[in-house]
C-alpha cells in the first residue's frame, strides 16, 4: 500500500502544490516548453528565451531540484532535457484544459490576467 500523500491545510497533496508552483512561474514553464522541443544547453535558452543566463541557471536548479530536467555533460557543456515523457502529457493536457475553457483562467480573478483580459472581454463583447 502506497503511503499517504501529505495534505496541505486546505486538503490539497502538498506534492502536487509544488509541483504545479514549479509550472507555475513563466520563465520555468518557458524553458520546460523549449526542453519539450529538443534538449539545450544554458546558451541555447538565453538566446531562445531573452532570459540572462543567471535566470536560466537558477530556473533549471529549481526543475532539477523538483526531477523535472536532467542533464548530460558533453565535454565542458552540459545539455539539459525533460526527465520524465509525462511531464509532456501533462503540459498537452494543460493545453486542451486552456482550449476547453475558452478566456475563462484568464479572466479568473484571482490568477489570471484579469485586468487586460476583462478589458479585452468587455471591448470585444460590449
Amino acid at each position: 500500500m502506497a503511503p499517504a500523500a501529505t495534505m496541505t491545510t486546505c486538503g490539497a497533496p502538498s506534492a502536487a502544490v509544488a509541483l504545479f508552483r514549479s509550472l507555475g512561474e513563466p520563465a520555468r514553464l518557458a524553458i520546460l516548453l523549449r526542453l519539450a522541443e529538443s534538449e539545450a544547453r544554458v546558451v541555447d535558452l538565453v538566446k531562445a528565451l531573452g532570459l540572462a543566463q543567471s535566470t536560466i541557471s537558477a530556473h533549471l536548479a529549481c526543475l532539477r531540484d523538483c526531477a523535472l530536467v536532467d542533464s548530460r555533460a558533453e565535454g565542458r557543456s552540459s545539455f539539459y532535457f525533460l526527465a520524465r515523457p509525462e511531464l509532456l502529457d501533462l503540459l498537452a493536457s494543460a493545453e486542451d484544459l486552456l482550449a476547453a475553457t475558452g478566456e475563462a483562467v484568464d479572466l479568473c480573478p484571482t490568477y489570471g490576467r484579469t485586468l487586460v483580459a476583462a478589458q479585452r472581454k468587455e471591448k470585444t463583447h460590449g
